[in-house]
């Protein structure tokens, strides 16, 4: 299924050292209206993300001496770009450290570049949904400084997360992006599609797995008792809410 015809020409960045991957993506890829950049290492990934508007970075955690893990840390700080991953089928716990990192997705090795495809649309879907809603927020949603909450403060110019007793409290990407998701919407159901949506978490494959790790981490970290939580609290074939009255500081 092609992309809309009145939307831009998605531009890709395929990072990989696999000379005939990349080859055999340009030309699939290129086929289903998505310009694509390939290129065989960090460097170049850098150095075309800087000089090139990208849409989409596909990363190949296995790279030639260099660690995957740590060129999706640099490209997460540099901007919210979107990511999938590739991977290995026994290299589980570098995925979940890639999704911690915020990756977007990730497709195991062997794939075929149909699954590929399908799984770059969906993150592009769900990045331009993203976008488009950010940009619809009024004015005053702009000037949002912190959220309090039962005795906490997230700063969301600092992304700092201050616990009643003073503590600061260290939080992952995906960690705060979720928690910012709740006191955007608090005292509200939310299922685990608009938590994706909202907190930018894993695709439709892995979200129930994905969302529910990352609410038992968020759990671990703000409920003083996270096996009876009290904050963020379980509706049973929907989602999650977040229990509690919520103060926005601008």
């Amino acid at each position: 299924m092609p992309i809309a015809q009145d939307l831009p020409v998605p531009h890709v960045l395929v990072v990989d050292d696999d000379p005939a991957l990349r080859e055999l993506l340009i030309d699939y890829l290129g086929e289903n209206e998505i310009r694509v950049t390939a290129v065989a290492d960090g460097a170049a990934m850098l150095g075309t993300f800087a000089d090139e508007p990208i849409d989409l970075v596909v990363l190949d955690l296995r790279l030639q001496g260099e660690d995957g893990l740590d060129l999706a840390r640099r490209l997460r700080e540099r901007a919210e770009v979107p990511i999938v991953l590739l991977t290995g089928r026994s290299e589980e716990a570098d995925r979940v450290m890639g999704l911690e990192l915020g990756a977007d997705d990730y497709v195991t090795k062997p794939f075929s570049p149909r699954e590929l495809l399908a799984r770059i649309r969906s993150v592009l879907r769900r990045s331009r949904i993203s976008a488009r809603a950010a940009a619809e927020q009024p004015v005053r949603e702009e000037r949002r400084r912190a959220f309090r909450f039962a005795g906490w403060e997230l700063n969301l110019g600092t992304r700092r997360l201050t616990a009643p007793d003073g503590r600061r409290v260290e939080l992952s990407n995906q960690e705060f992006n979720l928690l910012v998701a709740f006191c955007s919407a608090p005292q509200r159901v939310l299922s685990r599609d608009q938590l994706l949506g909202l907190s930018r978490l894993n695709s439709a494959e892995v979200y129930d797995r994905t969302i529910d790790v990352q609410v038992l981490r968020l759990r671990r970290k703000i409920e003083p008792d996270p096996f009876n939580p009290s904050l963020i609290v379980t509706e049973r074939g929907v989602g999650y809410a977040f229990n509690t009255s919520v103060q926005t500081l601008v």
